[in-house]
């Protein structure tokens, strides 16, 4: 090898005592010297030496790997799948933008992300791209989820859209700034025409939907967005408004290792199916697709 003039892929980890998939995480920033004038990665050997030396026109080696959490949008049927298919994976809801800005500074290993566009007619990807690092991130779709209103039993109120709630004065209870539903909450203000201090929205802030669907349970609030999953086992019901996408960000990389594959293969299964449809609110149709890649 040390006479050779150009080295491979798998030579240039050799040389430089790295793992293959840390030289391509490398290519992929272009933060190391090599050519694709062949039609396959080649590594001049003198720039390698001169890189190494004089550390010329580098970035950081990429640091430890990111701890084994999947943070972002809480979201049921993720956390159960997490549990149930041995991924490994430990959970850290503090609602998408919180999870997004974690995968990006290396403190997660995924995120779960329902983050509605400008226009109103996709999720996602323009975070995706306005996201800093990391420069290989994938949106791997996870489902289409039901979101609407919690309200009490039966719905004593009659809530059924924002004009209702601000008519009755009903008590409107949000997620926290940066979360994926809050964000839908302010598409559906814009939409509708109604400004948020039109209504009776509380200063009380909620960090995951299942804290929309307590409130409204003990009767601190009459009213939040939330899925439908979210109101499953509650003393509260449940009307639909709107159905979005819920993804899971990660690194490329990271999509191919063991925690993350043992997820997805255990979403191929037929007892995830049942658990979808027992919590309701789910569409499964084309999961694990990729609906971005950087």
């Amino acid at each position: 090898m040390q006479n050779e003039a150009y080295l491979t892929t798998a030579e240039v980890a050799a040389y430089l005592r790295l793992k293959e998939r840390t030289i391509y995480d490398l290519v992929a920033r272009r933060a190391i010297p090599c050519s694709r004038v062949t039609g396959k990665l080649i590594f001049p050997r003198r720039m390698i030496d001169r890189w190494v030396e004089d550390n010329i026109d580098m970035a950081e080696i990429p640091a430890a790997p990111a701890p084994p959490i999947v943070a972002g949008s809480s979201d049921p049927l993720l956390e159960w799948a997490l549990r149930e298919s041995g991924s490994g994976l430990a959970t850290l809801f503090e609602g998408s933008e919180a999870g997004l800005r974690r995968l990006a500074e290396g403190q997660a290993v995924a995120a779960g992300l329902h983050l509605i566009e400008a226009e109103g007619t996709d999720y996602n990807r323009e975070a995706a791209r306005r996201a800093a690092a990391p420069a290989d991130l994938v949106l791997l779709r996870w489902a289409w989820r039901m979101q609407g209103l919690i309200v009490a039993p039966g719905n004593p109120l009659r809530l059924g859209s924002l004009a209702d709630i601000r008519a009755c004065g009903a008590r409107l209870i949000a997620r926290q700034a940066g979360s994926g539903s809050r964000l839908l909450l302010d598409h559906l203000f814009r939409a509708s025409g109604i400004g948020a201090e039109q209504c009776n929205l509380l200063a009380t802030t909620a960090l995951t939907e299942a804290d929309i669907a307590a409130a409204i349970a003990e009767g601190s609030a009459d009213c939040g967005i939330a899925i439908a999953a979210a109101a499953r086992g509650r003393a509260v019901d449940f009307v639909p408004l709107w159905r979005e996408r819920f993804d899971i960000a990660c690194r490329r990389r990271d999509a191919f290792e063991a925690p993350l594959q043992k997820l997805f293969e255990f979403a191929r299964s037929e007892r995830f199916r049942r658990k979808a449809a027992s919590l309701g609110g789910y569409d499964l149709a084309g999961l694990g697709q990729v609906e971005f890649n950087r």
